[in-house]
């Protein structure tokens, strides 16, 4: 029986979205709910599942394509056992010597003595097929570097770069510059209709300039679009302050073990800082508000969006009611953003909504910097880098664990009163840890 692979139904929010891969190709058995293929839209990453065990058996959508929701991308038979590990036996043919390739991908070559001779034929993915052809290769000239020997497009790139830079035109300035080849880039410019291409290196007397174009991924255009919307139609303002981490470096070192073996998750900095902008947040509800046309809206929640980095760029999923967490409510949520942004699996809901955000640029060694707002949020919160430094301290010179922190906040919102009070008050805690516990 014939089944229509389809793309997922998405999100009214997301209206289109790029096919980035194919996990399997044609005549590969796929069993109930394995993941065929994978959508990237400017929010988050769809998988495309099979509903049935059996063997895909047409890809009708290649890579880099658009899609939208509903749209049929290919075929599976299910039910049916997969025939392309199966190689045909030798057979006989009548006429002379001529090559043919069998519906199994192998490729029989008849000798003049009427056996014929079967080899493998490379496996080649779609997109890296239609270089192959483009660029007029061997594909049994090939390495594939992909599972069981599959060329992938990056294989068909770097062939062409090794190819143009051991040409004897490239090593010999008299013979004239090599003219470089063109493969179509992993991924196409949604925005641009013209096919998008990576040139291959071009020598230069003794010198290599390499140069590659790359479309921008769905994700990394809206991150663009929604920073630069920040910009445009927030009044921008920062202000900071300076955090003695003494108190916390050592109460965390004391109950570090106790906690971890308590609840099964380490306790990290992240936690305290989460407990103290809520606090903050409920002494400051300018802060945890935004603008929505003519009005303020004033949420009577504190839901806190976390910023960790992903394969595919920055996404900031949201711990829900923060308010209501534990410190080993906090630690498990963001240790579990972390791993699923790496695997891109963090739902659409999980990346909306949020009245506050946090982002820690420290843990890539950041001193200091003038984080950019969410939108609609007001206001985000940026770490830094923990750093040793000389401070006063009942007028002695002492060294310290310092961290510098920054809140960036729209001015047409919170006042710069507030916004240093926000911030002043974070410090407090942090400083003098008892204050998490009783509110004040």
């Amino acid at each position: 029986m014939t089944i229509e692979i389809k793309v997922p139904v998405f999100p009214e929010s997301v209206t289109d979205g790029t096919l980035v891969s194919w996990k399997k190709k044609e005549g590969d058995s796929v069993q109930r709910d394995e993941v065929i293929a994978e959508i990237e839209t400017d929010k988050v990453v769809f998988e495309v599942p099979a509903i049935e065990d059996g063997v895909l058996s047409k890809i009708t959508v290649n890579v880099d394509e658009l899609v939208v929701s509903g749209q049929v991308i290919g075929e599976m038979e299910a039910g049916s056992q997969a025939e392309s590990s199966k190689i045909p036996e030798p057979s006989v043919l009548e006429a002379g010597d001529e090559q043919v390739i069998s519906q199994a991908g192998v490729v029989q070559q008849a000798s003049g003595d009427g056996i014929v001779h079967s080899t493998v034929k490379p496996t080649l993915g779609p997109a890296a097929e239609k270089a192959v052809v483009e660029n007029k290769l061997d594909p049994g000239a090939l390495k594939g570097t992909g599972k069981d020997g599959r060329i992938l497009k990056e294989d068909v790139i770097a062939h062409v770069n090794k190819t143009s830079s051991s040409s004897p035109t490239s090593n010999n300035p008299q013979a004239g510059q090599a003219k470089p080849s063109k493969v179509n880039s992993p991924a196409k410019n949604t925005n641009v209709n013209k096919q998008s291409v990576i040139e291959s290196p071009v020598s230069t007397s003794n010198n290599m300039r390499e140069e590659k174009r790359v479309p921008m991924t769905r994700l990394r255009a809206r991150i663009a679009e929604r920073l630069l919307e920040s910009q445009q139609t927030a009044a921008i303002l920062t202000t900071f302050n300076e955090i003695n981490m003494q108190a916390i470096i050592e109460l965390r070192a004391k109950y570090r073990d106790k906690f971890e073996k308590a609840h099964q998750v380490k306790l990290g900095f992240m936690s305290f800082f989460v407990k103290a902008t809520v606090e903050a947040l409920k002494r400051f509800p300018d802060v945890n508000a935004c603008i929505d046309g003519n009005d303020i809206l004033y949420h009577g929640y504190q839901d806190l969006g976390i910023a960790v980095g992903s394969p595919r760029g920055l996404v900031v999923p949201v711990l829900r009611d923060a308010d209501q967490m534990d410190f080993a409510d906090i630690e498990r949520g963001i240790v579990d953003f972390g791993a699923r942004a790496q695997t891109g699996s963090l739902t659409l809901e999980e990346m909306t909504g949020g009245t506050f955000s946090i982002t820690n640029g420290g843990v890539f060694g950041s001193l200091l910097s003038t984080p950019i707002i969410n939108p609609p949020q007001s206001a985000i919160l940026g770490l830094h880098k923990i750093e040793k430094r000389a401070v006063v301290e009942n007028d002695q010179v002492v060294v310290r664990p310092m961290m510098y922190v920054a809140l960036s906040y729209d001015h047409r919102l919170i006042d710069g009163r507030g916004a240093v009070q926000f911030l002043v008050a974070i410090k407090d805690q942090i400083e003098d840890p008892a204050r998490l516990l009783l509110g004040v």
